[in-house]
C-alpha cells in the first residue's frame, strides 16, 4: 500500500496553515512543518507561526522545536524529518507537510544535494567580506563563478550566497555542478498542493499580515531578540528591519515598510521556486475545500 506526503505550498500570507488543518482533518492524520523559521521557539509573531488554538486541532511536528542559539542546517533537518516520516507512516497511510520554504521543502521530497567538504577558511573570510562590504559584493563574485546558481538561488539570504561561493571557491567547480546528482530514493509519493491569487491580492494580504503582525507585538518581540540579532536565524524579514528601527538608523514607519516591501519580494521568490514543479495541483485561494480534496483523491491510489 502506498503512502503518500500531500505537500502544501505557496507564497507567504495565502492561508498553507489554514489549508493544511483541513486537509490533516479530513484524512486523520499529522502535520510536519517545512518553513525554516517556524522551527525557532523564540521566533512566533515574525514568523506567522500557527497560533495555539490552530497547534490544538492537529498534531504538528517542527514548530518551536528548537533555539536560535542552535545551529540547525538544512541536512539535519532532512535526517530529522525523514526520520519522524517514517514513524508517522508506520500509523498512517497519508502525511501533511506544510512551508513556504522552498529548499526544505525540496529537501523532504526529493533529498538533499551532497558537497564535498572545502576549508572552513574560506566561509570564514566570506562572512568578514559579508560584513565590511555587504551582500552585493559577494553576489558579483557568484554571478562571475557561476551564473546559473546566481540564477537559481535565493540571491539576496546571504547564507545561500556564501554557502555557494565557498563551494566554488574551495572546489574550483561551480556550485550548479553538484546539484541533482545521485540522491536517496523516498519510500512515499509526494502530491504537491499550491495555493496561488493574483499579485495584488498576495501583496495586499501581506500588508495586511505584517500590520497585524506589528499590533500583535512584533516590535516588542524584536526588542526581546536584539542582543541575538548577530545569529542566522534572525537575519529575517520582519526581524532585521526592526533591529535597523532599534539600531536608530529607520524610524519606525519606514522599518514597516520595508517589512512589507522585503515579504513581497520574498513571495514573489516563492513562486519563481515553486513552479518549477510542473505537477504542483495549482488551486485559487478562494478554492472550496471539498474540491481540493477531490482532486488530491484523484492522485491517491490506497
Amino acid at each position: 500500500m502506498s503512502k503518500y506526503l500531500i505537500s502544501v505550498i505557496g507564497p507567504t500570507a495565502i492561508g498553507k496553515t489554514s489549508l493544511s488543518i483541513k486537509l490533516a482533518k479530513h484524512f486523520n492524520t499529522e502535520i510536519i512543518s517545512a518553513d525554516s523559521r517556524q522551527f525557532f521557539k523564540e521566533m512566533h509573531i515574525g514568523t506567522a507561526a500557527p497560533t495555539q488554538e490552530e497547534l490544538n486541532q492537529v498534531t504538528h511536528h517542527f514548530i518551536h522545536h528548537k533555539s536560535i542559539k542552535e545551529d540547525y542546517s538544512v541536512g539535519a533537518f532532512e535526517k530529522d524529518a525523514i526520520e519522524c516520516l517514517n514513524g508517522l507512516f508506520n500509523k498512517h497511510n497519508i502525511v501533511v507537510m506544510v512551508g513556504g520554504s522552498g529548499l526544505y521543502v525540496d529537501t523532504i521530497i526529493n533529498g538533499l544535494d551532497h558537497f564535498p567538504d572545502v576549508d572552513p577558511k574560506i566561509r570564514k573570510r566570506l562572512n568578514t567580506e559579508l560584513e565590511l562590504n555587504g551582500i552585493e559584493s559577494l553576489q558579483k563574485q557568484l554571478k562571475n563563478l557561476d551564473k546559473k546558481a546566481y540564477n537559481s538561488i535565493a540571491i539576496d539570504n546571504p547564507h545561500r550566497v556564501i554557502r555557494a561561493l565557498e563551494i566554488c571557491i574551495g572546489t574550483g567547480k561551480p556550485y550548479s555542478s553538484f546539484l541533482n546528482k545521485d540522491k536517496t530514493p523516498r519510500n512515499f509519493k509526494t502530491i504537491s498542493v499550491g495555493l496561488k491569487a493574483d499579485r495584488s491580492i498576495i501583496y495586499e494580504r501581506i500588508n495586511k499580515r505584517v500590520d497585524t503582525m506589528m499590533t500583535n507585538g512584533l516590535l516588542d518581540e524584536v526588542k526581546s531578540l536584539k542582543n541575538f540579532q548577530h545569529l542566522n536565524a534572525l537575519n529575517t524579514v520582519g526581524y532585521k528591519e526592526l533591529f535597523k528601527h532599534l539600531d536608530d538608523d529607520w524610524d519606525l514607519e519606514f522599518a514597516v515598510s520595508e517589512i512589507k516591501k522585503n515579504t513581497r519580494r520574498f513571495a514573489k521568490r516563492q513562486l519563481t521556486w515553486f513552479k518549477k514543479n510542473e505537477e504542483t495541483l495549482w488551486f485559487d485561494y478562494l478554492t472550496d475545500i471539498d474540491y481540493i480534496i477531490s482532486q488530491i483523491q484523484n492522485q491517491i491510489d490506497l
